[in-house]
């Protein structure tokens, strides 16, 4: 039986002429940076700047204070757009705790409401990943966040916080917390992957904040990646891409159905014709192509193909048609088939975020948009680059997409992009 959200999502997918789609968790309804808009602009910003709807000052802009790194996503539901933000107060240094923001802006770009959540246990030292990278999850109901001192909370759209909880034993995180919150049946899913002595996926109620289950992951090191939450032979199925496994897993349990030994540690996976892709996004090794529908150690059985390259880049592969895109380091577009592996083209790009994860639309577009140096892609056998856009506010955010609109969070401002009549 297709879980709740799955049917939700596909209400969310289809659209209708009165219902904007909603971009609800990190890379959208389908977790793969899918969208059903068309006809969204292709180019924006410059010395005009052209088809900038609005930009809303984020709170450590207003007040001049020292931001986070800051690069969590956007998410939409219903005109309403929600982000999270860190900053130090004047009177605190970068070795102390900074304020947790989470922030209701509408349609208009006005701030609605701007909440504070106390910091949770975990300290950090090293600010490369800092507090504030995954991207908030709802339902339409409640928004849920995660900052990476380890807390968790859940606001409703009103900006009234419903609980506030603490994640277990969060200071054996390699570095910073990098995994976005699912939800799945009223569960929030977090994946702590952390040592194999340590590494667990946690299941919250999203009502109460209380631990449903927590289920051991002996067989994975650390990773920083989000889980994606896909249909595999009419299922439910959580697809992971761990430090040393790809792997499928049962998201009503955390229990472990296949696995692939491999590098995932911080890209999504992708699941398309029937096939998971997923590489490490760190360099270290190789992108593979796995048939989902085994049970076990399918290593040997299941992969379909390999890359001939090792992979780096920290954002998210994208599937159009039998196209899978990947932008990886050091500035290279490449296509593969889908189906085979073959490559069809690569393409040499400047400056564009390698950590920023892209989104296709329904009429075959990619956008590789950050707040930096954005393009849009038009693939075939030779991908085309339509347009080059510049913002100048790169962090590594990923955009969100409703309504006909792209809503990008940069360092200091969160904007949004449409077509100006």
């Amino acid at each position: 039986m297709p879980s709740k959200l799955f049917s939700l999502l596909a209400v969310i997918a289809l659209g209708s002429p009165t219902q904007a789609e909603n971009w609800p968790a990190f890379r959208g309804p389908t977790g793969m940076g899918q969208s059903t808009e068309k006809n969204l602009p292709t180019t924006w910003g410059g010395k005009g700047n052209d088809n900038i709807l609005w930009k809303a000052p984020l709170p450590h802009t207003e007040a001049k204070l020292k931001s986070d790194n800051n690069q969590s996503s956007p998410i939409v539901w219903d005109g309403k757009i929600f982000v999270t933000s860190s900053h130090w107060p004047a009177d605190k240094t970068q070795k102390e705790y900074p304020e947790h923001h989470v922030l209701g802006f509408d349609s208009t770009g006005k701030k609605i409401w701007d909440q504070t959540v106390e910091p949770g246990p975990w300290l950090l030292t090293d600010l490369r990943g800092g507090y504030t990278a995954p991207t908030p999850v709802t339902d339409g109901k409640r928004v849920i966040v995660i900052f990476g001192s380890g807390v968790v909370a859940s606001f409703d759209l009103d900006g009234k916080l419903l609980w506030r909880k603490e994640i277990p034993e969060p200071k054996k995180f390699d570095v910073a917390m990098g995994m976005s919150p699912l939800l799945h049946d009223d569960t929030v899913l977090i994946l702590c992957d952390k040592t194999s002595k340590a590494s667990h996926l946690l299941a919250l109620d999203a009502k109460t904040g209380d631990v449903k289950w927590d289920e051991k992951r002996p067989m994975v090191q650390f990773s920083h990646t989000t889980p994606v939450l896909a249909q595999v032979n009419g299922k439910p199925q959580l697809l992971i891409g761990a430090g040393g496994a790809l792997q499928g897993v049962d998201p009503g349990n955390g229990k472990l159905l296949w696995w692939v030994a491999n590098d995932g540690d911080v890209p999504c996976p992708i699941l398309s014709g029937g096939l998971v892709y997923c590489d490490s996004g760190r360099g270290g090794g190789f992108g593979i192509a796995v048939d989902p529908t085994g049970m076990g150690d399918v290593t040997k059985t299941n992969i379909r193909w390999k890359t001939d390259k090792k992979i780096g880049g920290l954002g998210s592969p994208i599937v159009v048609g039998d196209q899978l895109f990947r932008l990886r380091d050091p500035g290279l577009l490449t296509a593969w088939k889908m189906s085979n592996g073959e490559q069809v083209s690569e393409e040499r790009v400047q400056g564009v975020s390698t950590t920023a994860s892209p989104f296709a639309t329904a009429d075959g577009k990619i956008y590789f948009a950050s707040a930096g140096r954005s393009i849009v892609v038009q693939p075939g056998a030779k991908a085309e680059i339509l347009a080059t856009n510049e913002l100048g506010e790169d962090n590594g955010s990923s955009a969100a997409v409703s309504g006909g609109r792209i809503y990008i969070k940069g360092r200091n401002h969160l904007f949004a992009i449409g077509k100006k009549e």
